[in-house]
């Protein structure tokens, strides 16, 4: 074997896997145009077609097919076996990339990552914020964190977060001018702020339980935000009712400055899960784990 070809073949098989170029190279920490050099290369030194090719997407060929079946379990050993001397050498190092949504972001990793980055100065850490739910694998992820409900069961997840409980409040000034609903079907003659998925494009239903019935309700409303910040100045203004988590307006609904409304119908549900493929875990990645486990 030629000095390069297994890093080829490491690459061929991500390209493979993730049918992209742009995926894999993200994956890689190439370019693409870089990483369509090194293919063709590869299938030269070969003397076979390894990847069909189009203008919107690439696919293993029979042969590719053929190939990526048996270097799938050797790329696994060689992975395992620098993992082990990872773990003899005793400090964590290599990338890990995450993929989590806002609230996430602002409450899991804001205060724990910076920590971690100065007491892993050998791991390098990538995150991505997105609403929608992204496909791990697909988007060459080592793991990523959502709400416990959310994620797929065929995945490995640990909790990394308390569990969660979503509230209806608005102001003494806006209840002055609006009777407090005494339920979900009542919050259609009020005026709520409404939260757009950037995702999916969708709004983000107010979800409420009864008698064990889970009840989701589209609410009206003057204000669509995408941004948390905004939508809750609007509420804490008198603007229209809010759905908020919880221990954001604690204090707020302690000292009254919030009033909270239809307690009874707003269910605890399982919190924020750093989730992953059920496959060997890097040491950097278990260090992460470690760091943000709750």
């Amino acid at each position: 074997m030629r000095r390069g070809d297994l890093d080829d073949l490491a690459a061929f098989a991500s390209v493979a896997r993730h049918r992209s170029f742009t995926r894999a190279a993200a994956e890689l920490g190439l370019s693409p145009s870089a990483l369509s050099h090194a293919m063709k290369a590869l299938e030269a030194r070969l003397d076979v077609r390894l990847l069909a090719r189009t203008t919107r997407s690439v696919a293993p060929t029979a042969a590719g097919a053929q190939l990526l079946r048996s270097l799938d379990p050797a790329l696994v050993q060689v992975t395992a076996g620098l993992a082990s001397l990872a773990d003899l050498r005793g400090a964590p190092s290599g990338a890990v990339r995450l993929a989590t949504f806002g609230y996430a972001a602002r409450t899991i990793l804001a205060p724990r990552l910076p920590q971690f980055l100065l007491d892993h100065p050998d791991v390098s850490v990538e995150v991505i914020v997105e609403d929608r739910l992204i496909d791990l694998v697909a988007g060459g992820f080592d793991a990523g964190i959502r709400l416990g409900e959310s994620v797929e069961r065929d995945m490995v997840a640990v909790p990394v977060g308390p569990d969660l409980r979503t509230v209806v409040v608005g102001t003494h000034g806006y209840f002055e001018r609006h009777p407090i609903p005494d339920t979900p079907a009542a919050l259609d003659t009020h005026v709520c702020v409404n939260y757009r998925l950037l995702g999916g494009g969708g709004l983000l239903p107010w979800e409420f339980e009864d008698a064990g019935r889970d009840i989701r309700v589209k609410v009206p409303g003057q204000l669509i935000v995408n941004d948390e910040g905004l939508a809750a100045a609007a509420v804490r203004a008198g603007a229209g009712l809010g759905y908020m988590m919880e221990h954001d307006v604690a204090d707020e609904i302690a000292d009254g400055r919030l009033i909270q409304v239809l307690a009874d119908w707003c269910p605890v549900y399982p919190g924020c899960r750093l989730y992953y493929p059920d496959r060997r875990v890097t040491p950097a990645l278990r260090a992460l784990i470690d760091t943000l486990r709750w």
